[in-house]
This record gives C-alpha cells, structure tokens and sequence, in this order.
C-alpha cells in the first residue's frame, strides 16, 4: 500500500479518535454503573427522573454550566418557582431571574439568556423546545453539550452529552485521543454501542466529580485502576 493509499485510509477511519481499540470498554461500563451507585446523582438528571419537562431540562442544564449542582438545585428550584413554562419565562425581566439564580456562575448572562431562548420557544416554536441537537443548537448560549443533554435526558432520544468530564477521563483512561469535547463526542459517536450513550454523561461526571478528579485523582481506591492508563496524570492520591 502506498503512502498516500495509507494516508487516505487513515482519514477515513471510522476509529478516527480512537487511541486504543483493544480497550476494555465493557468492564469499564459495568464497574462505572455499579460504583456510581455511591455517589450523588447529577441535579439535571434527578430532573429528568422526576419526569419534568424538555423545557426544565434546558433551563437547568443552562444554569448548571460552570456551576456545582447544590446551587443548580437551589438556583432551578427558585426560577421555577416563578415560572415553569416559556411563556412565563419570558415574561420576567432579566434581573428578576438573575436574582433567582443567583449565585450560579454568570448568572447575568445566564439570565439574558434564558430570558431570550424563552422569548424564541413562544415566537416561533409554539413553545415547544425542540427535539434535535441541530435546531437546539442555532440558540444563542446552547453548545452541543447542553442540547445533547437536553435530547437524551429531555426526550430519551439518542445522543452523548460530552461536557469536560467525558472528554478528560476518556482521554486519562487511553480510550480515545481527542483535542475537544466536540471530537470527543464524534469518536464517541462512531466507536461507542448505543446502549451507553445516554447514561455515560451521568456515569463520568460522578465519576469525575468524586474519584476521577481533575487534578489529583484517587488513583489508590479506583475500581479502575487495571484499566486506566492514566495518561497525563502527575499527581494522583
């Protein structure tokens, strides 16, 4: 095989992303949904369990961003409490839901935004949210985490929500070699079986929020430690 067959072949490699296609993904999927188990369940999900709307669901992830779930809690259960539907949500002022969320991380902005989406829902979405990541996505302040997020959790619909959690401990473990979350979720999308990408989001965010941390991870006690490569780790507990 030439170099240039080579070079086309590996573009177009369906493991593009993929750094180790050995890798043991289906213990790994079984030790993270037994030990999960343990830890706090992430607000956004309790949410979606609760059988609450789409529109909850956006509204909680958006203040969740950059934001520790017991203040998104505290923040959504307050918000909600003056309006539950986007009408009702775009009939507050800006300060009015800065003020109920407040102290989530740049609740101004926050505000404004969901104030707007809210605006947009009932002008030309009969206030409906939509169910795909391409038509949640042309909101202005929704990425493709929050919209995956509201798609899987939202309308039980497929779709991998890749926030830093995913992208960091996928990366650590050797799994996949990715430069973003976005690449992340494209490897994730064309390697990992369906009946995980739902629940990984939930899995890796209390994994990394209790063992898998950013910095110094607890190396010592983790279940995965046979598995995990551990790259780019220098200090562990």
């Amino acid at each position: 095989m030439t170099r240039k067959h080579q070079a086309t072949r590996s573009k177009s490699s369906p493991l593009s992303g993929i750094a180790n296609p050995d890798f043991a993904l289906t213990e790994t999927m079984r030790i993270l949904r037994r030990e999960v188990r343990s830890w706090p369940t992430p607000v956004v999900t309790i949410y979606a369990q609760r059988k609450m709307t789409p529109f909850h669901i956006l509204v909680s992830t958006i203040i969740s961003l950059r934001t520790q779930d017991k203040t998104t809690a505290e923040a959504s259960e307050r918000l909600f409490a003056l309006a539950q539907t986007p009408q009702s949500m775009a009939g507050l002022s800006d300060s009015h839901i800065a003020k109920a969320i407040y102290p989530a991380g740049f609740y101004r902005t926050k505000a404004q935004t969901l104030r707007e989406i809210s605006r947009e829902l009932v002008a030309y979405h009969g206030s409906v949210v939509p169910d795909t990541v391409e038509e949640l996505v042309k909101f202005k302040g929704v990425g493709r985490k929050t919209a995956n997020l509201v798609v899987t959790l939202g309308f039980a619909k497929p779709g991998i929500c890749v926030d830093t959690h995913v992208h960091r401990i996928t990366n650590r473990w050797g799994y996949l070699k990715t430069k973003n979350p976005d690449k992340t979720e494209l490897a994730l999308r064309s390697h990992l079986p369906k009946r995980y990408w739902i629940p990984i989001n939930d899995w890796l965010v209390a994994f990394g929020q209790n063992q898998c941390r950013p910095v110094s991870p607890i190396c010592s006690t983790c279940a995965m430690a046979g598995i995990c490569a551990r790259v780019d780790v220098t200090i562990s507990r």
